[in-house]
């Protein structure tokens, strides 16, 4: 009898460690079967982000899993821009500037795109309507776009999106295993949660945008969809520039906190736990030792992250890159990786009196009285040697 794989779908804003925990899920084939990939908005835009999750795929030869298109902005906004603080951890094209979807070294061996264009216009145009600029309102003091990088991204390469209903990524032994325009994301994980439940598990690591907006298409998923999210962090700092938020919370606080109510199963792994688990140089050099363009390609992505992380804070990131969206990919595979306090959950949407800080995760006082509201299980402790062993290990043959 054939081996009853776990099935995931992925929603992810694809940058670096996007595209390491996606590499991770192609080397772990014996045990999860990738069923597709969203691909949304938050380091990058969804279009590059579209665009760097096909690259992914393609160079390690699995361009038959289908990638659709999710959320293009977070549910507040009526538009994003990508900030200068993504950028400057995962590239001004979301992959530590190995321009792999686009032209550049590992494309096509040329230099990276965009080195002659001193005299171009490298300005962001920020678009009408409220906008969200990395989480933030444009205007806001923390606002600081990516100035210079999407524009050139876009001059370098298109985004095919799929079109087609009946895309042949989506036909298994001639039987069609969705019914859904390849193009909308939403409707696939609606669609998947409802045939398979929790047979299922959505992998968010990104903002939770594309989670909430299938919840709030059809609220009769909440209770079938098991999701495990990076992102939050309960007991310590945030990431951003109030170093109380984290990233893909403070995306879309409101969609976070909508989905922690949802009565989904859901697991958190924030920063309590991926800031224990450091990638050291030694890793990436062994996947670039490999001598292949895939290992090549792994260890430019870690060689990145590894020095923007030590260059932003020497303290914490000395050991190596933290491993925020493999961890979680990890956990989805093998919950015992991680010790999980459960707790009702809230993402707080506003900063003031009484309110608390916009993109913090907390405790909701109401699960206090109220014992019937939703739990989530946040991981606190994680067995970060077995982790990192296995991860090191499993992507050095996934570069072969």
């Amino acid at each position: 009898m054939a081996q009853c794989l776990d099935r995931i779908i992925a929603s992810m804003d694809t940058g670096v460690d996007d595209a390491l925990a996606l590499a991770y899920l192609l080397g772990s084939a014996d045990e999860c079967e990738l069923s597709g990939v969203i691909a949304s908005y938050g380091n990058v835009d969804a279009n590059t982000a579209y665009a760097n999750t096909r690259a992914v795929l393609d160079l390690f030869g699995r361009a038959d899993i289908p990638v659709f298109l999710g959320s293009e902005h977070p549910s507040w906004a009526d538009a994003f821009v990508p900030d200068a603080g993504c950028a400057q951890f995962h590239g001004d094209d979301g992959l530590g500037n190995t321009w792999l979807a686009g032209s550049g070294a590992l494309a096509d061996g040329a230099g990276v795109p965009g080195d002659d264009m001193s005299g171009d216009d490298m300005s962001v145009d920020v678009p009408d309507g409220v906008v969200s600029v990395g989480g933030y309102l444009a205007g806001d003091v923390h606002a600081h776009p990516a100035l210079g990088s999407y524009p050139r991204v876009g001059r370098f390469r298109s985004v095919d999106r799929p079109q087609s209903a009946t895309s042949t990524a989506l036909v298994s032994g001639g039987t069609r295993r969705c019914s859904v325009d390849a193009a909308d994301g939403i409707e696939y994980l609606i669609e998947q949660v409802r045939e398979f439940g929790r047979d299922v598990t959505v992998l968010s690591t990104g903002p939770l945008t594309d989670v909430d907006a299938a919840i709030t298409r059809a609220p009769d998923i909440a209770s079938k969809l098991r999701l495990v999210m990076m992102g939050g962090t309960l007991t310590q700092p945030g990431n951003c520039w109030d170093a109380v938020a984290e990233t893909n919370i403070i995306q879309d606080p409101e969609a976070a906190n909508r989905v922690f109510h949802s009565g989904a199963d859901i697991t958190m792994v924030g920063l309590d736990v991926t800031h224990q688990c450091l990638l050291t140089r030694s890793a990436a050099d062994r996947w670039r030792a490999t001598g292949t363009k895939r290992g090549r390609f792994l260890a430019d992505l870690a060689d990145f992250s590894i020095k923007a992380n030590l260059e932003a804070d020497t303290a914490l990131f000395s050991g190596g890159m933290p491993l925020h969206d493999p961890l979680a990919a990890a956990v989805a595979l093998d919950s015992s990786l991680v010790d999980c306090f459960d707790l009702a959950l809230r993402a707080e949407t506003n900063t003031g009196d009484f309110n608390g800080v916009r993109g913090r995760t907390t405790g909701d006082p109401v699960g206090l009285v109220n014992h019937s509201m939703p739990h989530v299980h946040v991981a606190l402790g994680v067995d970060s040697g077995r982790f990192l062993d296995e991860f090191a290990e499993r992507m050095a043959e996934v570069c072969r």
